[in-house]
């Protein structure tokens, strides 16, 4: 009865320092700042330059494109997925579970997380943000808290054949009006009078043209949007990322769902938090690498041959019904994550380059201020109504950017910590989740 009265009187708080796990904090500030290398190009790229150098192995241009494709290409956000699976867990650690207060509590979390994907997206104006799409997935992840590890791992395969499914749904559903308004527009080209059907192919494929699949004209036009002004590049990107967090948002939960899912299991399991043998994880390395570099060395280079332009991508469209390419990227990506993740763990344990992965763990434990930190920098350097450099800079040059902004980062966030507990951002959001001022100073 004692030990039941001291649980659920216990006043719940956010997670003390000293129950932190420092390999997952290690793990969760590597993923972030692989996601910067990701995420930069969007930035900072105009469609379709990528064409320019992707399908030119004699520019260096293109084997930067093709080490990050496939170390860091969906890897980076599957860690982050995994992670967050994880924190889940460390959230209600020592807060008494049975208490409905922590339900609430959580909740809480997850809906000022999903404001702040809001801002992030509509106001800072990065339409590749996380934020919203992880608050609605937390919240439904929620609820497999106490599922055995050995059910939660299933998610992986079932949402890769799943998504897979969808996909080639949707897939086939572009393909029908392509070849509709190929069609249609063979027969304008002819001085035919157009039928109903044929005006409304015209009209769909140019709404596709619009919001997913710009011809070589919107290119431009979207490249002069985003070199102007606020109010401009709002405008054009604002209703791009309406869409994804409403009309695509069904299609996106599913697959960082199941990576958060395979976080908490991998955290019950121990592997997470290094209580594994050295053994069992060069186990992980050598069936994640063995099997995941030749699948995605293989869909790259089918990618090089068969997807090398937009007229490519056009042509391969009107021809391929299914593209059962695209299966193997979800085993590939799970594969090489999970021997990134055992790698990054071993390096970690054996000291060897401890003062880089204490940096590391210092920028995890800053995550969300260095996540938006990423956004607010590049967006004020890249888009016109900052430094202007949106179309500007080689692909390599703008990778000086990103490292740029990790040397800051892994410089200054150990110093912030050493003088507060908590990143700028972190100490809102607990703040906000607690509905109480959090301790900011280290006394």
């Amino acid at each position: 009865m004692e030990q039941l009265i001291s649980s659920e009187t216990t006043a719940v708080a956010p997670v003390a320092e000293s129950s932190r796990i420092a390999i997952i904090d290690m793990l969760r500030g590597f993923a972030l700042l692989g996601i910067l290398l990701m995420n930069i190009p969007g930035f900072s790229m105009a469609d379709y330059s990528f064409e320019v150098f992707k399908n030119d192995p004699d520019n260096p241009n293109f084997w930067l494109y093709q080490f990050i494709g496939i170390f860091f290409e969906g890897k980076m956000r599957a860690m982050f997925g995994m992670v967050f699976g994880a924190g889940v867990l460390l959230f209600i650690a020592n807060k008494g579970t049975k208490d409905i207060s922590v339900h609430a509590l959580y909740y809480r979390r997850m809906f000022w997380l999903l404001l702040f994907g809001l801002i992030h997206s509509h106001l800072i104006l990065w339409i590749g943000e996380i934020l919203y799409l992880y608050a609605v997935c937390g919240m439904i992840l929620y609820l497999f808290r106490n599922v055995p590890p050995k059910y939660l791992v299933w998610a992986v395969p079932i949402v890769a054949v799943v998504s897979f499914v969808a996909g080639t749904i949707q897939y086939q559903d572009i393909r029908e009006k392509r070849i509709a308004y190929v069609e249609a527009s063979k027969a304008k080209s002819q001085n035919q009078t157009l039928t109903a059907t044929q005006n409304k192919a015209l009209t769909e494929w140019r709404e596709i043209e619009k919001t997913m699949i710009p011809n070589r004209e919107d290119a431009k036009t979207n490249t002069k949007k985003m070199k102007s002004d606020y109010s401009t590049v709002a405008g054009y990107l604002r209703p791009i990322a309406f869409d994804i967090q409403t009309k695509y948002l069904p299609f996106e939960v599913w697959d960082s769902l199941a990576l958060m899912l395979l976080g908490l299991a991998l955290f019950k399991w121990g592997f997470l938090t290094g209580a594994w043998s050295n053994k069992d994880y060069w186990t992980v390395i050598k069936i994640g690498y063995g099997l995941g570099l030749p699948l995605v060395i293989y869909a790259n280079y089918y990618a090089f041959h068969h997807f090398s332009t937009l007229e490519a991508n056009l042509a391969r469209m009107e021809q391929v019904p299914i593209n059962w390419v695209n299966l193997i990227y979800p085993f590939q990506r799970i594969l090489l994550v999970m021997g990134h993740a055992a790698s990054l763990i071993l390096l970690y344990q054996s000291g060897v380059v401890q003062g880089l992965m204490n940096r590391l763990v210092a920028v995890g434990r800053m995550a969300f201020t260095n996540y938006i930190s990423h956004s607010v920098i590049c967006t004020l350097f890249f888009f016109g109504y900052g430094l202007n450099y949106f179309a500007e800079l080689e692909f390599y040059q703008i990778y000086f950017v990103a490292f740029a902004i990790w040397a800051f980062q892994l410089i200054i966030n150990p110093i912030w910590l050493r003088h507060f507990r908590f990143g700028p951002l972190e100490w809102l959001w607990r703040s906000l989740t607690y509905w109480k001022m959090q301790p900011m100073k280290r006394s």
